[in-house]
């Protein structure tokens, strides 16, 4: 199984794995309500997510009906036609999918647009949004990308690598004597015995090609260019990093909520309700 990499934000409670909510009548949705990681699985029904997210919903008292809007950004395609039965049959609320043609307010300066990654384009959003450009948008998910914005705030293209997550399943699936070990920090590089070896070779590999990867993208996009990290493992290699600045957790539901409002903004204020929030909402 794959942790989910479809990403919800709603305006009041949301979705799967994130949430992001608030209220007011002209205020964003500044206010995250609670966040859920779940497993990505492909036979899974329409009815079986629909009572899955309801029962996550239920656990942090957060209502169904409050909800006004969901926004997905889906790297699961096959996923895709579930994910939109689910919003509407059991949230009464048609989703905004982050593809070509949504509005982003970047523009993308990729040979094929098409080509980039949703999730590619929503970090780069919310690190140009957020922490001002030139940025490099750091995301340790299944692969790790590093996505590359202007100081105008244009998406210039990046890097993409495999995650660590991935290069340890290698190594451990390919070498039958190796145990499999937590990924983490060793208290020093040199193991003296197999396991403190495979951990300092996991993170220090890793953390080279990080750092390797972010000390040329630096050269060519100068020395003035922020970097922010974010992701499952983004603190651990983040703290040792010479070049990650910032470990921003929730960069993603960051730009699905900037991507949500800018388009939802554009349409007739019959179609844009006021949000609102459940007074059993709790904010974190």
């Amino acid at each position: 199984m794959l942790a989910i990499r479809t990403r919800f934000s709603a305006s009041s409670p949301g979705e799967p794995s994130w949430l992001r909510c608030g209220g007011g009548t002209a205020a964003p949705y500044e206010h995250l309500a609670a966040n859920w990681r779940v497993a990505t699985i492909a036979t899974q029904t329409v009815d079986e997510y629909g009572v899955l997210f309801r029962n996550l919903f239920a656990m942090d008292n957060l209502e169904v009906k409050e909800i006004h809007g969901i926004v997905i950004s889906s790297v699961v395609p096959p996923l895709d036609s579930t994910l939109r039965q689910v919003c509407e049959h059991y949230f009464n609320t048609k989703p905004l999918f982050i593809t070509p043609g949504v509005k982003t307010g970047m523009p993308v300066l990729y040979e094929n647009p098409a080509e980039v990654g949703a999730d590619r384009i929503v970090n780069s959003v919310a690190a140009f949004e957020k922490y001002g450009g030139p940025v490099i948008a750091v995301d340790f998910g299944t692969a790790t990308t590093f996505d590359c914005v202007t100081a105008k705030g244009e998406y210039q293209g990046g890097v993409i690598c495999p995650g660590i997550g991935i290069s340890a399943d290698a190594l451990f699936g390919r070498t039958a004597r190796l145990p499999r070990v937590d990924i983490r920090k060793p208290a020093k590089i040199i193991g003296t015995n197999t396991v403190a070896s495979l951990q300092s070779g996991l993170y220090y590999g890793y953390l080279g090609l990080v750092d390797g990867i972010l000390e040329r993208l630096l050269e060519e996009l100068g020395k003035e260019t922020k970097v922010v990290a974010t992701g499952g493992l983004a603190s651990l290699i983040g703290k040792g990093s010479k070049y990650i600045e910032q470990v921003d957790d929730f960069l993603t539901l960051e730009g699905l909520r900037i991507i949500w409002e800018r388009n939802v903004s554009a349409k007739p204020a019959a179609e844009n309700p006021t949000p609102r929030v459940s007074s059993g909402n709790r904010a974190r």
